[in-house]
Order: structure tokens, then C-alpha cells, then sequence
């Protein structure tokens, strides 16, 4: 018998009591995971996946929010790196997107300190204005940490109110699930292997009533989580939710990817170097490295993507490459009825800013904040929905600036990229930091007000103007207040580990 209560969740007659994860992957045990903590024993929770049907996971690098999951789940944060044979991330590198040979960090962390009210770069902008030329990422610890391959678990720069190093991982995504897996587990959540052939809804309200299965069993529950990847076996092969494409803002539509050795050296960021017609990503791991190439089929054939993978790689392949196609877009309803999805059945986001696994998480989240009982009601569902939205929507534009803002002529898929029209909200993100140097999150956007600037001024977009407070200071006093930071960061960065020595002392798989 289902005991009453256990942990937040109180059971009413009205409560759900059943929930089946249709699907395995990162998707599927972090969403069985995090309800089996949040719930306990008052809801049975099964999980039904196929070891016939492959995962997508090709490698996963993540961003900082990750850490709020892994501390929610009770996870050793060493013994989960050893597991999942991880390494450190404190950025990504973006090569070749404005120009052939232009390179700029988009580091995780602050950059400089503000003064009052007024960001640091309106106080950057203005010595810029006067001649110093230093770049932005002078001012940023992850990013002199990271061109020098150190790493620390450094939390503050000293006594002074620099914040110190904010990372993230890159880890092996199929070792993730399965450390997602033990734990959710171990915790009653219960896996039936095999492959769904059927979805019975009730004929009245078209609420999923079970799942069959290929050999004849039926699994019945309350509340059905669809987890199940690209094809949304259940959101949209029975509910038919519909899907949004974004195809014409973000064109790419296809990646190869091939794991190979370490060829160079053990680098703390994720890299991502612009293509004929595409990019090509690098995610250094403990025990080998990441490799794809996201691409535009219109412009480029699947033969010439697998070659520029393969030249472009550091290290002896350790695999035969394997092409992914994707639409990127969204469900136009990720909640319908009794069914969640979560994952790719929910929508896809190239993997150009490593927010595939947060929007799982955020999914997730959402998901418990709002978790129904039987009366699924409409207003709660579709403030799931509008939410979600919002954060596909922010999350896109932001990728879309990465396209949008070049300045290539090589190829005429860039052309493109450059001439197509994009979304209001981003064009008016632009125009506002193009003429004034100002930038303002919109809501719980995911991108902060910092990483928006990075991405801006490494594609080339420089302010007219800068915030008038600025010129409160004199010219030696902004110059005495930069040297100040630039010098705590350089005597921080400087006795740190390299990023290996770092993981073999500590944490080394």
C-alpha cells in the first residue's frame, strides 16, 4: 500500500499515484530521478525503455545551472565526475564565426565588477572610447583561467569582491544516464524494458489511458512523461501536439559526430569553430574527446560534412561517424493533457551554447513546481506551456545572433545567415546595445545580461555610446580601477593547476 505521505507530497483523493516515463536517456532518468526524491513512495514511478533503441547522447557538454541538480540529488560532485569520466568547463570558444581567424571566449562567470548601479563594460567602453584597447575578456577570471588550461574550485578572488570561477562539466552523456539511472533506482523507481507498439486514449476526454507493448502487456497510469526522443511517441504520435519549426533562423539540420584520442592538450572549455556551413564542436572528456559537425544539408552533402569532421579532428577517430538529422523547433505544446514531454520529444536546440540537458533540467523543475493532481488542471497546464515557451524562444534568439551577426563572405550559407530576417525581440536586443551599450534581461531569461555582451562584441557589434554615469570617473581612475581587476585576476589565475593535474589529483576516472 502507497504510504500517505512522504516529503512535500501529501496524498488527497485527487492525487496522482501513477507516472510512466516512456523513454531512458539523460531525459528520461533525471526527470525519474528528481521525482522519485521530490515524491518518495507516494507515487509509483515506472520507466519503460528499449536497449534496442540507441541514444542520441554523443558527449554532452553542459552549463553551470547543472550544478543546481546534482546538489538537489545529494551527488558527490568528484565521485560523479569519476563516474561519468568528466572534465571542467569554463566556457566555450567560438573560432571563425565573424571573420576567418577571429576567436573570442564566451566564458561562464562576471567579467570586471560594477560600480553603483552601472555594469562594468559601460566603464570598459568609455576607456575603449579613450584609446585603451584592452578586451573585455582581460576582465573575466574564467577566461584567463581558461587560455591557460587552469582550473580551480576558486569561489572568491581573495578578500576582494570578485566573484572567482563558475564552470560547468563535459561529461559522457550515456554514463550520466546510467548514474541517473543507480540512483533513481535505488529509490523504487522500477525500469520495464521493451518497446511500446500502441497508445489506448480514453475516448471521452483523449487522455493517454496505457501503453502497449510488443509483447502484449499494457501499463496503465496517471500521468505519462514522453521521453522517447525525435519522433514524441506520445505528445505527438498520439496527441499530436504539433511542432514549430525554426529551420529558416537556424538552418542547420544535420550533425556528424566521431569520438577520438587526446591529441592536444586538456583543455577546460568546450570549442566551437565555424565551418563552410556550419560549426564544428570539440568536448575534451577524461577519456576521450567529443567531436561533431553541425551543418546545413542545403549547402553541404553528408560526404563533404564527414570529411571536415575528420580533418579537422586532434586525435585518431575511435569510431565510425554517425550522421543525426534534426528540425530545430519546439512542440507547440510540451504539456498536453496528461502527458509531459521532455527532452528532444520536446523540441530541439543545436548544441551550440550546451542547452540541450538544461532545458531537460529546467523542464524538470518547472514540472515539479507545478506538478498536478488528477484535475490536470487547464490554467496550470498551460502556464507550463507558456513558460517553456518563453525559454525556447530566448534560448533560439540567442542562437540565432551567433548566425545573424557575421561578417564572412567565404560561403554562401553565411551570406544567408547574415541577410535572413530575424525574431522582434532579438533585432531590438541589437539595436539597444548597438546605439547605447545596454543590455537587460527580459524576465528569468537563461542567457544573463553578461553573456549576451560576450556574444555581441565577439560578433563584432560595437556600442555607439556608453551609459553617461560613466564619465562621473576621470580617465585615471577608470584606468586605476581596470588595472585593479585585471591584476587580482592575474595573481589569482596564476598559481592555479593545470586542468589535468587538477582531475588527476582529485577526481580522475
Amino acid at each position: 500500500m502507497l504510504g500517505a505521505r512522504r516529503g512535500n507530497y501529501a496524498m488527497s483523493e485527487h492525487s496522482i499515484r501513477s507516472v510512466i516515463i516512456v523513454g531512458g536517456g539523460t531525459a528520461g532518468w533525471m526527470a525519474a530521478a528528481v521525482l522519485a526524491k521530490s515524491l518518495g513512495d507516494a507515487v509509483e514511478i515506472k520507466l519503460i525503455e528499449s536497449s534496442e533503441i540507441g541514444a542520441v547522447g554523443v558527449g554532452e557538454a553542459t552549463i553551470p545551472q547543472i550544478h543546481h541538480i546534482n546538489r538537489f540529488l545529494g551527488f558527490d560532485e568528484n565521485d560523479f565526475i569519476r563516474n561519468t569520466q568528466a572534465s571542467f568547463k569554463l566556457g566555450i570558444q567560438f573560432n571563425n564565426w565573424t571573420r576567418q581567424g577571429d576567436s573570442y571566449l564566451h566564458a561562464f562567470g562576471d567579467i570586471g565588477l560594477p560600480l553603483g548601479f552601472l555594469p562594468f563594460h559601460h566603464y570598459w567602453l568609455r576607456a575603449r572610447a579613450s584609446g585603451n584597447k584592452a578586451p573585455i575578456w582581460d576582465y573575466s577570471i574564467n577566461t584567463q583561467a581558461a587560455m591557460k588550461n587552469r582550473f580551480s574550485q576558486l569561489e572568491k578572488v581573495g578578500t576582494s569582491r570578485l566573484t572567482g570561477i563558475k564552470y560547468a562539466f563535459h561529461f559522457d552523456a550515456l554514463l550520466y544516464a546510467g548514474y541517473l539511472r543507480r540512483f533513481a533506482e535505488r529509490r523504487g523507481v522500477k525500469r520495464i524494458e521493451g518497446k511500446i507498439t500502441d497508445v489506448d486514449l480514453d475516448g471521452e476526454t483523449g487522455f493517454i489511458d496505457a501503453v502497449k507493448m510488443e509483447g502484449g502487456e499494457r501499463f496503465a497510469a496517471d500521468f505519462f512523461i514522453d521521453c522517447s526522443g525525435f519522433r514524441g511517441l506520445l505528445i505527438e504520435g498520439a496527441l499530436k501536439a504539433g511542432y514549430e519549426d525554426w529551420t529558416h533562423w537556424l538552418p542547420c539540420d544535420r550533425a556528424v559526430a566521431a569520438p577520438c584520442e587526446h591529441g592536444d592538450e586538456f583543455r577546460p572549455y568546450t570549442q566551437a569553430t565555424a565551418q563552410k556551413a556550419g560549426w564544428q564542436w570539440r568536448i575534451p572528456l577524461q577519456h576521450r574527446v567529443g567531436n561533431g559537425h553541425v551543418y546545413c544539408s542545403q549547402h553541404l552533402s553528408d560526404d563533404e560534412a564527414t570529411a571536415i569532421l575528420l580533418q579537422n579532428i586532434e586525435g585518431k577517430a575511435l569510431a565510425e561517424p554517425r550522421i543525426l538529422r534534426f528540425t530545430t523547433g519546439m512542440r507547440k505544446k510540451l504539456w498536453m493533457k496528461n502527458c509531459l514531454a521532455l527532452g528532444l520529444a520536446s523540441g530541439f536546440m543545436e548544441p551550440l551554447e550546451s542547452t540541450s540537458i538544461h532545458l531537460i533540467q529546467s523542464g524538470i523543475n518547472r514540472l515539479v513546481s507545478m506538478f498536478p493532481d488528477r484535475c490536470f488542471d487547464e490554467a496550470l497546464i498551460d502556464e507550463y506551456n507558456r513558460q517553456s515557451r518563453f525559454e525556447f524562444e530566448r534560448i533560439r534568439d540567442f542562437l540565432i545572433l551567433h548566425y545573424h551577426a557575421n561578417e564572412r563572405e567565404d560561403s554562401e550559407f553565411w551570406k544567408a545567415c547574415r541577410a535572413m530576417s530575424i525574431p522582434d525581440a532579438l533585432n531590438a536586443k541589437i539595436d539597444l546595445f548597438r546605439t547605447t551599450g545596454r543590455i537587460y534581461r527580459e524576465h528569468e531569461e537563461l542567457f544573463t545580461e553578461t553573456g549576451w555582451l560576450q556574444i555581441m562584441l565577439g560578433q563584432n557589434i560595437t556600442p555607439e555610446r556608453y551609459h553617461p554615469i560613466a564619465d562621473a570617473l576621470s580617465e585615471d581612475q577608470v584606468q586605476e580601477f581596470q588595472n585593479n581587476i585585471r591584476t587580482l585576476i592575474e595573481r589569482a589565475v596564476e598559481p592555479m593547476q593545470s586542468h589535468e593535474d587538477f582531475i588527476s589529483q582529485h577526481c580522475a576516472a
